[in-house]
């Protein structure tokens, strides 16, 4: 059983690739292959139960959109299929139609995703999230220059309670299409969320759900979730 990482070299940022390596600590069978910005992902010839892809700089935005880019009809139809694909932080921005900067040139999306990413880059957003998915709490948080815009309001794949979605004036949060799962979320996901990560699993076909330092994991998530949903707690960071 695999999980692939692509571009570990550029897409490391907020130490999210823990999120792969925390599933390997629940699942110590897992195979861990990464796929640098000149081969080819291998999903696409071989079987992987999870492809993972994490936040990056701007410029790594517009490196990983060209490495990609020459296979976007053969990931979209693999995606559709069922393949899983987990994106965290700004990597949702490679999959969408277009990011535009208000102090660099457009980078041109991958358009597997819907909508424009606008980014402002004076003008950083850093706040906490509390959502919902499949009756499960959702926590993480958001540190980004733009948002995903001219998206329909399906298709998602949280909703939020605490925070902002795709926009500051939206619910919906992050993207789902078949097998893919997008969120602006940084944390790391997973480690932040062990009834999700039970739930990725299980999705994976792993042979069980039980995880890592379970009930540490599980004491800290239900303490931030209550920390979260404190009603005079401010969501956003100045």
């Amino acid at each position: 059983m695999k999980v692939e990482i692509l571009f570990p070299e550029i897409c490391n940022l907020y130490g999210d690739l823990q999120n792969v390596y925390y599933l390997r600590r629940c699942c110590p069978e897992l195979e861990i292959v990464e796929t640098d910005l000149h081969s080819k992902p291998r999903f696409l010839t071989e079987d992987v139960a999870l492809v993972y892809m994490g936040s990056t700089t701007e410029q790594g935005l517009a490196l990983a959109a060209d490495a990609l880019r020459p296979y976007t009809a053969e990931m979209a139809a693999k995606l559709d299929a069922g393949q899983l694909m987990l994106l965290t932080g700004n990597a949702p921005d490679v999959f969408s139609d277009a990011m535009d900067s208000d102090s660099a040139d457009t980078i041109k999306g991958l358009g597997i995703l819907p909508g424009r990413v606008k980014y402002t880059m004076m003008k950083r957003h850093n706040s906490f999230y509390l959502g919902t998915f499949e009756g499960m709490d959702i926590v993480g948080f958001k540190s980004l220059f733009g948002f995903h815009y001219d998206a329909p309001e399906s298709g998602g794949w949280f909703d939020t309670v605490r925070g902002v979605g795709r926009t500051p004036e939206t619910k919906v949060e992050g993207f789902r299409r078949g097998g893919l799962m997008a969120t602006a979320l940084i944390g790391p996901l997973l480690i932040l969320n062990p009834p999700l990560c039970k739930w990725l699993l299980r999705q994976m076909g792993a042979p069980s759900d039980a995880l890592a330092f379970e009930d540490a994991t599980f004491a800290s998530y239900e303490k931030r979730v209550a920390e979260f949903k404190e009603s005079g707690r401010s969501w956003q960071y100045s």
